[in-house]
């Protein structure tokens, strides 16, 4: 996983992948089924008008509307750690495909890559399987809103 997350991390800085160039190239029907198996008893969707479009009335994690092509850690109203808020204000983290996918498969270990700090924490215990999973769930929250 550790050699996914550098060669990953490698990419995406020499694409310049930011929330300009972001895309969705994963299966949004399988990301809505992978979302509501893996995600919901954290997540949930809900609009700026209040409508809620997936997940239950959790609080533990934030909400994912919009997060496709935003600042990780900048969802107002939720308390991050404070590795992710450093990789999202200090290092520009934006939540593209790759880095939601890696991020999502392994949260801590993205995190000590991604900040160089063999300390760096983070909140989200859960970790997606399948590449292909992490893909799908991406597609499906840049299908219902993205920045």
């Amino acid at each position: 996983m550790n050699r996914f997350i550098f060669a990953l991390f490698a990419g995406v800085l020499a694409s310049g992948a930011l929330a300009d160039g972001h895309s969705a190239s994963g299966d949004a029907s399988a990301g809505e089924v992978a979302f509501n198996k893996q995600c919901v008893a954290c997540h949930v969707v809900v609009t700026d008008a209040g409508e809620k479009l997936a997940g239950r009335n959790s609080k533990s994690g934030p909400n994912l509307y919009n997060i496709a092509g935003a600042t990780a850690g900048a969802v107002p109203g939720y308390r991050y750690g404070k590795s992710l808020v450093k990789a999202g204000a200090e290092l520009g983290l934006i939540w593209t495909e790759e880095t939601f996918s890696a991020y999502v498969q392994d949260p801590k270990d993205f995190l000590k890559v991604f900040l160089d700090d063999k300390k760096a924490r983070a909140k989200m215990s859960f970790k997606v399987r399948k590449e292909e999973d992490a893909r799908n769930i991406y597609a499906y929250l840049y299908s219902i809103g993205s920045k």
